[in-house]
């Protein structure tokens, strides 16, 4: 029964991420928005909604000591593993879909974009970070209203830059393909019906990973950096490399960046409220790794005035380094 909830979980929101990709594309060019707005933020915080849920349920409605270690791991392993593992695969399907031509090793994306929203995560998850060193209340309400000032600049940014995405190049809306030019109630519809399909397989994937986790005995801190992350950030690895292979290498990357802005204000500003947010040890490594990652990529960027595959393939270093720091621990 565990392995069969761990299929169909998958199996759900790989259907569900390719419903709501084109749901969402659709969506973009009804409102006029540009490729950054659609993949920075509508697909960004659309597919965030799962791992959210994790840490605002573990935090709010939850108690016990392991609740709180479940939700504060929920918080910082989903930036981590965006930074890390996400861009790892994406970098790799760039180089494996040899469909993308010869110049499949470089993304084509704005590169303005990008840089943006790496900027903007190296400096709100390091206040993020910083919060844990002190436990001074005025601090921390401050850095909570930084951070939830911070991401709405960084919305009202991304909205107004980027052009318009046309109705050019997109493939028929999958609840009413006999139509060319669908309703925007439908769109909305398929957006909403995809988010809940991909909710309730990240819910059976989590759920199954859990089990697995009590069966092998890892704490619940490991648990929520590690496993459950792995499964609720699914739904941005699955969009990313649909929209990779579609040369749609914008939308892609903006999936991941956009979400992983969203991850280190929003919720870290949850996180920062509720709990003590005293971090340390492998927690705290989490954080410094997907800083580590982020800064070298947007270096590499900066330097080379382009995205290359490789770029993103070396972020798995840190999620490899994690893992090996991970298992060094618990032995």
């Amino acid at each position: 029964m565990l392995y069969i909830n761990l299929l169909l979980g998958l199996m759900i929101i790989l259907v569900s991420a390719e419903l709501f990709t084109n749901g969402i594309e659709w969506l973009g060019a009804k409102l006029g928005l540009s490729e950054g707005a659609v993949g920075n933020i509508l697909a960004a915080v659309g597919t965030a909604l799962p791992e959210s849920m994790i840490p605002i349920v573990a935090i709010i409605f939850s108690t016990g000591i392991d609740a709180e270690h479940i939700g504060i791991g929920a918080i910082l392993g989903a930036p981590f593993m965006l930074g890390t593992l996400a861009f790892f695969i994406t970098g790799l399907c760039t180089k494996l879909f040899v469909w993308r031509g010869p110049s499949s090793r470089i993304l084509h994306i704005d590169n303005s974009l990008f840089i943006k929203d790496l900027v903007f995560f190296i400096f709100l998850y390091s206040l993020a970070l910083g919060a844990s060193f002190t436990n001074i209340k005025i601090i921390h309400y401050s850095i909570v209203a930084l951070l939830l000032v911070g991401y709405l600049n960084y919305v009202v940014i991304t909205i107004k830059s980027g052009k318009n995405m046309g109705h050019s190049n997109l493939r028929p809306l999958y609840s009413c393909f006999w139509q060319k030019e669908p309703k925007l109630l439908f769109v909305v519809l398929q957006v909403i019906f995809s988010l809940l399909m991909i909710v309730a397989g990240a819910e059976l994937f989590v759920g199954g990973i859990k089990f697995l986790a009590v069966q092998i005995g890892m704490p619940s801190l490991v648990l929520a950096l590690v496993l459950a992350p792995v499964a609720t950030e699914l739904p941005e690895k699955f969009n990313s490399i649909i929209w990779i292979g579609k040369k749609k290498d914008t939308l892609a990357l903006g999936n991941i960046t956009g979400a992983m802005v969203f991850q280190s204000s929003i919720i870290p500003a949850l996180g920062i409220m509720t709990t003590p947010w005293q971090l340390d040890g492998i927690s705290l490594l989490s954080g410094l790794l997907v800083l580590s990652s982020s800064f070298i990529l947007l270096i590499s960027v900066l330097s080379t005035k382009e995205l290359r595959a490789n770029h993103l393939i070396f972020s798995g270093f840190f999620y490899l380094i994690f893992i090996l720091v991970v298992c060094w621990a618990m032995n």
